[in-house]
C-alpha cells in the first residue's frame, strides 16, 4: 500500500491500516429515519370500517351517519354515536368503529347529494391527487434512491483510492515501490549466475556514484535485458537488484499495462516513467517484457493496436532520458525472438545478459543456497545430487529441494535423507506414480519395451548411462527408462544422435522381435526420432546425400502470419529429396536397431525377467543382471 505522504512509497509494516469513515452514512440514516416517520404516520390513521354503498344509504335514512367525505368514486365518513354502536370493526371487538370506507358504482347517483342534505350529514370534498406526504414520496424518493447510489459507488472508489486504485486511476502506472531496507532478498540468495551478478554490480555502483564513470566520460546504460528460459532466476535476480541497490526499484510485469480502455497502457507507460524521473535516480524493471514488446506488423496472430500503442510510448520514453537522468529499465524475457527490433537497438537495451541453465558446479551452489534451511541428514551430498540434475534450471532444484522436505514429511522424519531426495527426484523426472491395473500381457509388453530402451542404452558407446528402469507407470507414461548424461553437454555430434535415435526405437525394435508386431506404445518415440533425424539433415547437414544444407525445417515460428511470409527455401525436388532422406535414415536405424536386439535377445529376456519381478531396477541391479548373462554367453 502507497503512502500519500511520500510520493510513490511503500508505508512501514508496523504503521496502521487508515480508517475511512464513512462520509455518507447521515444519508442512508436520514432516508431510514423519513420512511420510519411515514410509516407511523400511516399506522395512526383510524382504522375505517369497510361499508357497501347499499349499508352506507341505509345508515344515512337511519341518522347514523355525522359526515362524509368525497374524492371520486370513494367515500369515507364518520359514524354518530349510535352508527358507532351498530357498527364494529370485528366480531368481538371491544371498541366500535368511528368511521366508515365505501365505494360509489361507478354509475352517476344524482339523489346521493339530495339524500345526504335531507338528513343534514355534513359534506366535504376532498381534493383530487394524492396526499402531499404521498407527492412527496413520489416526487423525492426516486431522485433519494439515485443519489445514494451514486454516493454508495463513490464510496466504494473512495476505498479503492484509500488501498492503491480506484475509478478515475486507468491511466495511474501500477508499478510497485521497493527500497533497500523494506527488500529480504540480496545477491547473496542468488547463486549460479556469476557473471550475472558481476554486470549488475555495476550498473548498482553506477547508480549509487555516477560522477566516478562521468569523470571518464562514461554514460550509464539506459536499458539491461535479462534473456534466459523459464526458471533461470531473472525475477529473483530483480529481486536481489532491489535488495541491494540504494536507489528507488519499480517493478511491473507487463501484462499489467494493458487494460479494456484504449490508451491507458501508454498512459501507464507514461505516469511510470514520470514517476521515475522524479525519484531519480531509479531502477524500473518489467517482467514478461514480451507481452507488449513483440515484433510490430507480424501479420495473422501478432496485431494488436493497444498494446502496440504501449510498446511505442515505451520506445518514445527511453529516447527522453537525458544524460544526467540516473534511471535505468531493467527487463525480463524468455522470449527474445519475438522482440521488436526498435526494443534492442543500442540506445535503449544496451545490454543483454543471458541466464542460462546452471552447470554442475552452479547447482551445487543452488541447492545449497535453497538447503540452508533445511536440516539434511549425513548421506545427502549435494555434490553429488548436482550431478544427477542435469538440465534443471534453478526453479527446478528449489523444487527438487521442497519436494524432498514433503517428502520427510510425510515419512515422519526428522531429517530430509538422500532417499527423499530420490523420490523427489523421480517425482520431477518421471512425474507422479499412478495406479493403472494392468493385464499381465500389457505388463509383459511394457517390460520387454523398456528392456528394449535399455538394452540399446547399455551398450551403445555413445549413449547416456543407464539410471533406472521402472514398469510402474508414471505420469502419462506406462513404463519408464531413465537416462542421464555424465557431464553437461552443449554441442552433440552425429554419433551421439545416431545412438540416442536407436534408443528411442528401441522399445518398438523389442517389440517386433519378441511378438513379431508392434503396438501404440511407441507413439512418442517415434515422434521425437523423426522430428530429430529431420533436424539432423534440415538444419544441421548431417545427411551425405542431402549436403551441408542450414534450412529452416523442423523450427517452430510463433507469428503464423511470419511463418507464411517466408521465401521458399527449397524446391520441391528438394522438399522430395529430404522426404526420402529421413525417411531411408529412420529405416535405416530401425534395421541397426533390430539386428543388434537379436543378437542380444537373451540378455533381453534375463533383463525383461528381472524387472517383472522387481518392477524397478536400478544401474547397478541392471549391469548386476547384464554381467550374468555376458559371463554366461562367454564360458
Amino acid at each position: 500500500m502507497t503512502d500519500p505522504d511520500e510520493p510513490g512509497g511503500r508505508k512501514p509494516p508496523d504503521s496502521p491500516r487508515p480508517v475511512i469513515p464513512n462520509q455518507y452514512s447521515f444519508l442512508w440514516l436520514s432516508a431510514a429515519i423519513f420512511l420510519m416517520v411515514l410509516w407511523l404516520q400511516d399506522q395512526r390513521q383510524p382504522q375505517l370500517q369497510e361499508l357497501a354503498y347499499s349499508e352506507f344509504k341505509t345508515a344515512v335514512t337511519n341518522e347514523q351517519v355525522a359526515s362524509v367525505t368525497l374524492h371520486n368514486e370513494t367515500i369515507t365518513g364518520q359514524f354518530t354515536d349510535s352508527g358507532a354502536s351498530r357498527f364494529s370493526a370485528e366480531p368481538g371487538s371491544q371498541d366500535g368503529s368511528a368511521g366508515f370506507h365505501t365505494v360509489r358504482p361507478p354509475m352517476d347517483d344524482p339523489a346521493l347529494l339530495e339524500l345526504l342534505e335531507a338528513y343534514e350529514v355534513t359534506i366535504r370534498a376532498q381534493p383530487s391527487g394524492l396526499p402531499w406526504w404521498q407527492e412527496m414520496i413520489r416526487g423525492f424518493l426516486p431522485w433519494i434512491l439515485l443519489l445514494a447510489l451514486m454516493f454508495w459507488f463513490w464510496g466504494i472508489a473512495q476505498r479503492r483510492i484509500s488501498q492503491g486504485g480506484g475509478p478515475f486511476d486507468y491511466g495511474k502506472s501500477k508499478a510497485r515501490l521497493a527500497r533497500k531496507e523494506t527488500s529480504t532478498t540480496t545477491l547473496d540468495d542468488v547463486a549460479g549466475i556469476e557473471s550475472a551478478k558481476r554486470e549488475i554490480t555495476e550498473i548498482i555502483d553506477f547508480l549509487k556514484s555516477p560522477q566516478k564513470y562521468r569523470a571518464l566520460g562514461a554514460e550509464m546504460p539506459k536499458g539491461v535485458l535479462l534473456v534466459g528460459p523459464p526458471g533461470t532466476g531473472k525475477t529473483l535476480l530483480a529481486r536481489a537488484i532491489a535488495g541491494e541497490a540504494d536507489v528507488p526499484f519499480f517493478s511491473i510485469s507487463a501484462s499489467e499495462f494493458i487494460e479494456m480502455f484504449v490508451g491507458v497502457g501508454a498512459a501507464r507507460v507514461r505516469d511510470m516513467f514520470l514517476t521515475a524521473r522524479k525519484e531519480a535516480p531509479a531502477l524500473i524493471f518489467i517482467d514478461e517484457l514480451d507481452a507488449i514488446g513483440r515484433s510490430r506488423g507480424t501479420g495473422l496472430g501478432g496485431g494488436h493496436d493497444e498494446r502496440e500503442q504501449t510498446l511505442n510510448q515505451i520506445l518514445t520514453e527511453m529516447d527522453g532520458f537525458e544524460p544526467h537522468e540516473n534511471i535505468l529499465v531493467l527487463a525480463a524475457t524468455n522470449r527474445p525472438d519475438v522482440l521488436d527490433s526498435a526494443l534492442l537497438r543500442p540506445g535503449r537495451f544496451d545490454r543483454k545478459i543471458t541466464l542460462d541453465r546452471p552447470h554442475k558446479e552452479a547447482r551445487a551452489a543452488i541447492l545449497k543456497v535453497h538447503a540452508r534451511k533445511v536440516p539434511l541428514a549425513e548421506d545427502v551430498n549435494l555434490e553429488q545430487l548436482a550431478a544427477r540434475t542435469i538440465g534443471f534450471s534453478g526453479a527446478d532444484l528449489k523444487n527438487l529441494v521442497n519436494e524432498a522436505a514433503l517428502t520427510a514429511a510425510r515419512e515422519d522424519l526428522e531429517e530430509v535423507t538422500a532417499h527423499c531426495f530420490e523420490v523427489a527426484r523421480d517425482r520431477i523426472i518421471l512425474g507422479e506414480e499412478r495406479d493403472a491395473h494392468l493385464s499381465p500381457e500389457e505388463r509383459e509388453a511394457v517390460a520387454y519395451h523398456e528392456c528394449g530402451h535399455a538394452i540399446m542404452a547399455y551398450y551403445l558407446p555413445k549413449a547416456d548411462p543407464l539410471t533406472k528402469i521402472t514398469i510402474i507407470p508414471h505420469g502419462m507414461a506406462m513404463g519408464v527408462t531413465e537416462q542421464t548424461p555424465k557431464d553437461d553437454q552443449y554441442t552433440y555430434t552425429e554419433s551421439y544422435l545416431k545412438d540416442r535415435i536407436k534408443v528411442m526405437l528401441g522399445g518398438r525394435s523389442a517389440e517386433k522381435i519378441v511378438y513379431g508386431e508392434v503396438s501404440t506404445g511407441a507413439q512418442n518415440d517415434l515422434k521425437e526420432a523423426t522430428a530429430l533425424v529431420r533436424r539432423m539433415i534440415g538444419q544441421w547437414g548431417m545427411s551425405e546425400k542431402i549436403g551441408p544444407l542450414g534450412l529452416s525445417i523442423g523450427e517452430e515460428h510463433v507469428f503464423l502470419g511470419r511463418e507464411m511470409g517466408l521465401p521458399r527455401e527449397f524446391s520441391e525436388k528438394m522438399a522430395e529429396l529430404i522426404d526420402a532422406e529421413i525417411q531411408a535414415q529412420l529405416l535405416a536405424l530401425e534395421k541397426a536397431t533390430v539386428e543388434f536386439l537379436t543378437e542380444h535377445r537373451e540378455q533381453l529376456e534375463a533383463l525383461a525377467q528381472a524387472v517383472l519381478k522387481q518392477e524397478t531396477l536400478s544401474s547397478e541391479e541392471i549391469e548386476q543382471v547384464l554381467r550374468e548373462v555376458d559371463a554366461r554367453k562367454i564360458a
